[in-house]
């Protein structure tokens, strides 16, 4: 019974964490559209607070105006005047005190992860990590700054190494590119294989293609 137990378990808990994590985003968003409104009544006239408040009784909404402000301010962005104010808007915010700090890196990191010609991870390898003679999957986000190269006898990439279950935290490693190996397995293959704690596998090479694991 406990082996089919787990089995139904297995099948329903992706499915309910899926719908979780998109109640709380549709959460965020009304939040944000319901702040809105309350904005609006707050400098529009009385006698459009009840065409307002009726607002907030369509469902989706929120979500629908948020997808059409991203489709226009990505079709805004695209010609020559749309440039010209998201330089102007880097520029205020860029030299804003306290802003420029929190909006900068969340732009580099934003820029890096979600750009269409970003490459934010760039493969997959096997690292000694957290010592030696234990190993853990990391991921190449490029190489040291110069100021920190200068210091190494050595080639050395940066990786990042996630944590489990969840990726998105972990930590940021300098070490030797001879000190790492290589994995025959695709950045979204070796992120299921993180997140899954290790359950998940990644799909089998063929035997020409498998390369030799340090063991």
């Amino acid at each position: 019974m406990k082996k089919y137990i787990i089995t139904g378990l297995l099948v329903w808990l992706p499915l309910a964490i899926t719908v979780w994590v998109l109640l709380w985003v549709l959460g965020v968003i009304n939040g944000v559209f319901s702040a809105l409104l309350s904005g609006m009544d707050a400098v529009l006239p009385l006698s459009m607070h009840q065409s307002i408040q009726s607002l907030r009784d369509v469902p989706g909404l929120g979500v629908l105006i948020l997808a059409v402000a991203l489709l226009v301010t990505g079709v805004a962005v695209t010609n020559v005047a749309g440039q010209w104010w998201l330089r102007q808007w880097d520029r205020l915010l860029t030299n804003t005190p306290i802003v420029k700090s929190i909006y900068s890196s969340v732009k580099q990191v934003s820029d890096t992860l979600f750009s269409s010609s970003g490459n934010a991870f760039r493969e997959a390898v096997l690292v000694p990590y957290p010592h030696a003679g234990s190993w853990t999957i990391a991921f190449v986000t490029g190489r040291p700054s110069a100021d920190a190269a200068r210091h190494f006898g050595e080639e050395h990439v940066s990786l990042y190494v996630p944590t489990t279950p969840n990726p998105t935290s972990g930590f940021f490693l300098m070490m030797p590119r001879s000190s790492i190996r290589p994995l025959d397995m695709s950045v979204d293959a070796a992120l299921k294989h993180i997140i899954s704690m290790g359950v998940v596998a990644p799909p089998e090479l063929p035997a020409n293609e498998v390369r030799n694991l340090p063991g």
